[in-house]
């Protein structure tokens, strides 16, 4: 009976000591688009705290295509063992299910939520060879060339693509989308004047704009960004429904331990308030957010909401 008792309890403790080892291997952080976009950008400048938190490696791997539905399905499909997490932006998270048929998941439902990480507006840019000093004068180029400027993303069903979609809703102008992979190829391509003007996150373009290979015309949040002081944003120059705001979440497959849950968010959150990862972000144009999992399940529901009115409203679609 003793012996018995015993060997229960060396197993109790046993298991304990198994589930208490988390992590016990490297974690990895999926991001459903290439490197070099915000995105990507937010998953490394984190890792290095993250890893010290959890006292093991924390990794990024790129998995792009289709909008990021490819990398977010992986994700879901995965182990929810706290060893598979998705970094994804505003798109994949609330405006993919009403523009891709047969979406391989479900944000609200496939998910844990972890965090709303950093926001960041998105900015109107052109390549210095369009001939527009201003958005009045850019909407009168455009309406010399209609359907002929060409607009680059970072996908379709972007907050770039989206946010180019509302543009010309309240001009009452069009232009070309062009989708690509991801935002580093879209801000390449326009770097290169292989195309005119786009939409894109703050942070991607701050470097570029700064040095003259991009020229800024507005912004589309609601008052004027810290690093763009002299430029106006859309609210101001009359366009009241370009409103903006692009964001980049954390989330991992459904039925996470509730203290593997705990374990990553402290992780994570660690991470977002260290003053060194802290400006790391806020230098190039994010806004630190470091939402609980309860608030960004609020914010997610509101901005699916949001996004299902302009595709629908907007007739967007993924040509």
């Amino acid at each position: 009976m003793k012996k018995t008792i015993m060997a229960l309890l060396a197993g109790l403790v046993m298991t304990a000591g198994a589930h208490a080892a988390y992590p016990d291997k490297p974690v990895t952080i999926i991001v459903p688009f290439p490197p070099g976009g915000s995105t990507d950008m937010v998953a490394r400048i984190m890792t290095q705290k993250m890893s010290e938190k959890l006292g093991q490696p924390v990794i990024v791997e790129n998995k792009p295509g289709a909008t990021g539905a490819i990398g977010a399905a992986q994700v879901k499909r995965s182990a929810p063992d706290g060893y598979t997490i998705l970094c994804a932006s505003i798109g994949v998270w609330a405006v993919n299910p009403f523009l891709q048929k047969n979406l391989a998941y479900d944000p609200a439902k496939d998910f844990d939520l972890l965090t709303v990480a950093v926001k960041s507006p998105n900015v109107l840019v052109i390549h210095p060879s369009v001939p527009a000093k201003d958005v009045k004068e850019l909407v009168e180029y455009l309406k010399l060339k209609p359907n002929k400027v060409t607009f680059p993303s970072s996908g379709a069903g972007s907050s770039d693509h989206l946010t180019a979609a509302l543009f010309w809703m309240s001009t009452g102008t069009t232009g070309i989308h062009v989708p690509y992979k991801g935002g580093g190829p879209a801000i390449a391509d326009l770097v290169a004047g292989h195309a005119e003007a786009s939409f894109q996150n703050l942070n991607n373009v701050i470097g570029h704009i700064k040095a003259g290979k991009l020229r800024a015309l507005a912004v589309t949040a609601e008052k004027r960004a810290a690093l763009l002081p002299d430029v106006p944003t859309m609210v101001e120059l009359g366009y009241k429904d370009v409103v903006v705001t692009s964001w980049q979440a954390f989330g991992a497959p459904k039925g996470l331990p509730t203290d593997v849950k705990k374990a990553i968010h402290e992780a994570m959150m660690a991470a977002l308030k260290d003053p060194e990862t802290s400006k790391k972000l806020t230098d190039p144009g994010f806004e630190v957010t470091a939402s609980t999992p309860e608030e960004f399940a609020k914010f997610l529901q509101a901005e699916l909401a949001k996004w299902k009115t302009v595709v629908e409203v907007g007739k967007v679609t993924l040509d």
